[in-house]
C-alpha cells in the first residue's frame, strides 16, 4: 500500500479491505490475549490470599470471557473462502402436494425470522406461490457477515411429520421441502457458463412490484440445459435487471454444484456412501404425536418445535459447523 502506484492499480480496492479485515482480526486476538493473561493475574493473587472484591471481579470478567470465547468459536469454524459472503437461499417444496407446499412456506418465515434476529437484510428475488395453498419455491439474497458460512449448514432436504390441516380425516403427513443456499459471487470469480447452454424465458410477473412490473414481461427465467438448474428472477423493475440478477444467481449455484460434487468425491474415496433422495432429510421437524427438531448429521435436537421455526436455529447452526470441521 506505500508503492508510489498503489491506489491507481485495479486491486487497491479488494487488497485494502483484505488489510482491514486482517487488522480487525489481529485486533480481536490481542484483546483476548490481554484478557486471559488478566485473568491468569487475579487466579494466581485469589490463591494467595481470599479478597471477595477480587472474587467477584474475577467471577464477572471470567463468564464474559466465556462468553466472548463462545462467539469466537464460530468465527473459527467459518473458514470457507466464501464464508464471509452473503448468500442466495431458495426453498422448493417437495412431495406431499398441498402440505408440501404449505411446508415450503413455514420453512419460508423461519429463515426470516432468523435473518431479522441477526439482522441480515432479505431482498426477495423470486417467490413462486400456489393458488391453493403455501409456496411452490421462493429465493432471497441474504446480505450479513457470515451469511452464507451460517446457512450452509441448512442445505438438504427437510421433513414434517404432523396433522394434516388439509386432511378432512385429521391424519398424519410427511412433508418434504428443500433448501439450496450458495454464495453471492464477488464479480471477479470465473463461472465459466456458455450462452448456448442458456435457454431464457420471459413472462409475467406474479408477485408484487406495482403496475409497471405486473403489466409486462418482464419477468425472466434462465435453464442451464447441461445441469437442468432452473432461476428465476421477478422483483426488479425491468426485464435486463432481471436477467442480470438470475444469472448472478445461476453463477453461485454453479460454484456450489462444483463444491458438492468435490465434497462427493471425497466422500467416495473416504468410503462413504450418501444417497440423494427425500428418504435422506438432513433434519426432520416433529409435531404430531410428539414435539422434536432432530438434525440427522449432528445428533443436535429440541422438543422446543414452536422456537425452532420462530427462527432459533442458532444451536442447530454451531452443531453443524462443529461436526463439519
Amino acid at each position: 500500500m506505500l508503492a508510489p502506484d498503489f491506489w491507481s492499480g485495479s486491486g487497491a480496492q479488494k487488497i485494502s479491505a483484505d488489510l482491514s479485515r486482517r487488522e480487525a482480526v489481529l485486533e480481536r486476538w490481542q484483546k483476548i490475549e490481554n484478557e486471559y493473561n488478566d485473568l491468569k493475574t487475579l487466579t494466581e493473587l485469589l490463591e494467595q490470599e481470599e479478597d471477595p472484591e477480587l472474587q467477584k471481579e474475577f467471577d464477572e470478567r471470567s463468564a464474559a470471557f466465556r462468553g466472548e470465547i463462545k462467539e469466537d468459536q464460530m468465527a473459527l469454524l467459518l473458514s470457507g473462502p466464501y464464508d464471509a459472503s452473503n448468500a442466495i437461499l431458495s426453498v422448493h417444496s417437495g412431495s406431499g402436494g398441498l402440505d408440501s407446499q404449505d411446508w415450503a412456506g413455514m420453512l419460508y418465515r423461519m429463515y426470516l425470522r432468523w435473518c431479522e434476529e441477526h439482522h441480515f437484510r432479505t431482498k426477495l428475488l423470486d417467490y413462486q406461490p400456489d393458488e391453493e395453498a403455501g409456496i411452490k419455491s421462493v429465493t432471497l439474497l441474504i446480505q450479513g457477515e457470515m451469511a452464507y458460512g451460517y446457512l450452509r449448514s441448512e442445505i438438504g432436504v427437510h421433513r414434517l411429520v404432523r396433522i394434516s390441516p388439509f386432511d378432512t380425516a385429521k391424519r398424519r403427513h410427511t412433508s418434504f421441502a428443500s433448501v439450496v443456499v450458495s454464495p453471492e459471487l464477488p464479480e471477479d470469480v470465473e463461472v465459466n457458463i456458455n450462452p448456448e447452454d442458456l435457454r431464457i424465458d420471459t413472462y409475467r410477473s406474479s408477485g408484487a412490484g406495482g403496475q409497471h412490473v405486473n403489466m409486462t414481461d418482464s419477468a425472466v427465467r434462465i435453464t442451464h440445459l447441461p445441469t437442468g438448474i432452473v432461476v428465476s428472477c421477478q422483483n426488479e423493475r425491468s426485464q435486463h435487471m432481471n436477467k442480470a440478477t438470475a444469472m448472478a444467481v445461476l453463477k453461485s449455484k454453479l460454484y456450489q454444484r462444483e463444491l458438492d460434487e468435490r465434497q462427493a468425491e471425497m466422500d467416495s474415496l473416504a468410503g462413504e456412501k450418501k444417497e440423494s433422495s427425500w428418504g435422506n432429510q438432513i433434519r426432520s421437524y416433529v409435531l404430531q404425536p410428539y414435539t422434536l427438531v432432530k438434525d440427522h448429521r449432528t445428533g443436535e435436537e429440541t422438543g422446543n418445535v414452536a422456537a425452532v421455526l420462530d427462527g432459533d436455529l442458532d444451536a442447530f447452526i454451531l452443531a453443524y459447523l462443529r461436526w463439519a470441521r
